[in-house]
């Protein structure tokens, strides 16, 4: 296991009276798999949140790679080589397989063509696009000029890991990414997750269904009723086992 690359101690977070998250801790390894799971209400979404800038906890301290952070918005997050891909995906139906891949991140042809009639380089795109799922191992895209709304759900899946690695450089958070897919998509989604793992990128992975989570996961994150209820590994604990400490039936 590698050194700590993400911390969060004593996370926080109220809605009102609603208690999201209630002193959580948290520890992301380099280059692991960390499955989040829970019931629902446990906490799973709001400490997902506020690890990646989409909300910001009342207390607790989150450090990254050794220092301390504020992550108040997800362009925090992205600029510290953090991704995160929702369950909604957020693609772009319209747009084709390398847009969607550069969406926000458009990059310029060079020279005055860029610099003054900002000009995209879409050629250049492509070309980074192509290599980047090559690099993934992504075999069911062969043509990044397709638009993704002619895709399948476990193709657009695959657009929006594959453009989470290309820029998360260090930390790619899932939401569900196997929701609603078939058998077969499912498996590339989980092969996809142990690439970025051989890449060294540390994974985090959000699911309720534990017959994945114990094929992939290094380490499993436990929340239950906005507390981490404990930390296991595959090895360690059987599914029967980690369902016990979801429901309160056992302890960690």
């Amino acid at each position: 296991m590698g050194d700590i690359i993400m911390k969060a101690e004593r996370l926080v977070k109220t809605y009102g009276r609603v208690v999201g998250l209630d002193g959580v801790n948290f520890e992301l390894h380099r280059g692991e798999v960390l499955a989040v799971v829970g019931d629902n209400g446990a906490g799973k979404s709001t400490l997902i949140k506020c690890l990646t800038g989409a909300e910001v906890p009342n207390d607790g301290t989150i450090e990254f790679e050794g220092s301390p952070v504020r992550i108040s918005r997800t362009q925090d997050a992205r600029d510290l080589g953090i991704e995160t891909v929702y369950q909604s995906l957020a693609v772009s139906p319209a747009l084709d397989v390398a847009s969607n891949l550069f969406l926000g991140r458009e990059v310029r042809r060079p020279g005055v063509l860029g610099s003054v009639f900002r000009m995209m380089d879409t050629k250049g795109m492509r070309e980074r696009a192509r290599q980047e799922l090559s690099e993934l191992g992504i075999t069911t895209l062969q043509d990044v000029t397709v638009p993704v709304e002619n895709l399948s759900g476990g193709q657009r899946q695959a657009v929006a890991v594959a453009r989470a690695a290309a820029f998360g450089s260090k930390v790619v958070f899932l939401d569900e990414p196997t929701a609603a897919l078939g058998v077969r998509e499912t498996n590339q989604v989980l092969d996809l997750i142990r690439r970025l793992k051989d890449n060294g990128v540390s994974v985090v992975l959000i699911s309720h269904n534990m017959p994945q989570v114990f094929d992939v996961a290094d380490r499993i994150h436990i929340q239950r009723l906005g507390k981490r209820a404990g930390v296991v590994t595959p090895e360690s604990h059987s599914m029967t086992d980690v369902v016990a400490i979801m429901t309160g039936a056992a302890a960690a």
